[in-house]
């Protein structure tokens, strides 16, 4: 018997008929004599007509255009927590019951109720620890885990959420927390790909990835898994396959990840041949800040990231150009997009302090990164990079590397370009 984890998106359990095809991947597992946890997404859409509610609830878009820092600041954290985690709490019932409809052991589990544990961060909580003795027991006599996703119990007995995608989270920490033999990822895609399909026809899914190739792809503009779920799973080892909820639920059975079906996401250490570079992401939700002539002196930097970091705004690839006469310097980063109108706010009220003589925001840019472990022992990928996309007449706005990526910003008009363009050097329209 393997101790299996299965999470379904927003997605794969948007109404009833997408939750009884999810029941039969359920089904199908447990008739291969698995014990099984499922953890559930709220229906797709519903978290956003929770969230609508809260907003009108509190007048929100009023209050923000009165004083926007007041209100974010009276907003309570603990409300918000408790509306918006309902829509899992109705998934995991409808799927428990379809379960039960269809001859199996079931019953819903909420956060509260297992319980998952969190700290008190309302909104965006992490997870302390996860109580799985009594669900564990029931689980290996035959009984079927409906765990709603994206919610836990904070300190003071309060309802908390993990923040949006949490559910991925939710099902990687469960999974650590069993000692379960895999965690499978149900989504609308089946595995991750070499890039976009969307904008490369060729590109084609992975049979295994890393921990840190998937945690590269998905910081970098791959949407496929969440974040910090893919670093939970790194730091817990928990071996996670990504597969399709809607392929046919009597495909394969306990042999998924051998005979091919999602992509394994695994040790460095289970894969046998590597490639150099293995995907290719890109983002276009970022954008760029110019500060034109700073003075270049200690401490500036300090001047210009401290107050982004204390309004909580996160900044990627920095780039700083000294002037000829030394004394002054032009400094470029980027944002999210959605965070840009704030930056470019808190940056004019530090300008006093920051000294610089102008300041320009743009969001016609795209990020496009190369992405494998094998750049580790392979010398010049960078420069075949750079040379492959100066040949397209592509010009490169900033460079961020790592170990085991190189991002370059570019502009967003030659986004489709570069992807196709590297995707093809690195050997990946290939299968």
């Amino acid at each position: 018997m393997a101790l299996l984890v299965l999470k379904f998106g927003g997605t794969s359990v948007a109404d009833v008929d997408r939750i009884r095809n999810a029941a039969f991947h359920v089904k199908r597992e447990v008739e291969a004599g698995h014990a099984c946890a499922v953890v559930v997404s709220a229906m797709a859409g519903h978290t956003n007509q929770l969230v609508a509610l809260v907003d009108q609830a509190w007048g929100f878009k009023e209050r923000r255009k009165q004083n926007d820092a007041e209100a974010s600041a009276q907003y309570d954290g603990r409300e918000y927590d408790a509306v918006v985690s309902s829509g899992e709490q109705v998934t995991s019932g409808l799927l428990a019951l379809v379960l039960q409809s269809l001859g199996m052991r079931a019953r819903s589990w909420q956060g509260w109720q297992i319980p998952l544990q969190t700290d008190g961060a309302h909104r965006a909580a992490r997870i302390t620890g996860v109580a799985v003795n009594e669900l564990k027991a029931r689980m290996l006599e035959g009984e079927v885990a409906v765990v709603a996703g994206f919610q836990g119990v904070a300190p003071g007995n309060r309802i908390s959420t993990l923040g949006r995608g949490g559910s991925d989270t939710s099902a990687v920490a469960l999974a650590a927390a069993l000692q379960a033999d895999r965690c499978d990822i149900y989504t609308d895609v089946d595995g991750v790909y070499t890039t976009d399909p969307r904008v490369v026809p060729k590109a084609h899914r992975l049979a295994k990835i890393s921990y840190e190739e998937m945690l590269e792809m998905a910081s970098q503009g791959a949407k496929v898994l969440q974040t910090r779920s893919v670093e939970l799973a790194m730091q817990k080892g928990v071996r996670v396959l990504v597969r399709s909820s809607f392929a046919a639920p009597g495909l394969a059975g306990k042999g998924d990840a051998a005979n091919g079906l999602g992509t394994l996401v695994c040790h460095e250490d289970e894969i046998v041949e590597q490639n150099v570079v293995s995907g290719i992401a890109y983002a276009r939700d970022e954008a760029k800040v110019t500060l034109l002539k700073v003075a270049d002196k200690p401490g500036v930097a300090a001047q210009v990231f401290c107050p982004l970091a204390e309004a909580n705004i996160n900044v990627d690839m920095i780039v700083q150009n000294v002037s000829d006469d030394g004394r002054h310097t032009d400094l470029t980063f980027t944002v999210q997009s959605a965070d840009l109108d704030r930056a470019l706010e808190v940056l004019r009220k530090a300008k006093d302090s920051i000294g610089y003589l102008d300041l320009r925001g743009s969001t016609d840019i795209a990020k496009v990164s190369a992405i494998g472990v094998g750049m580790r022992s392979h010398a010049g990928v960078a420069a075949q990079m750079f040379s492959a996309l100066a040949e397209k007449g592509i010009n490169i706005e900033a460079i961020s590397t790592s170990e085991i990526k190189i991002s370059v910003l570019i502009d967003a008009a030659y986004a489709e370009l570069a992807v196709r363009t590297l995707h093809s050097l690195f050997g990946l329209d290939s299968r």
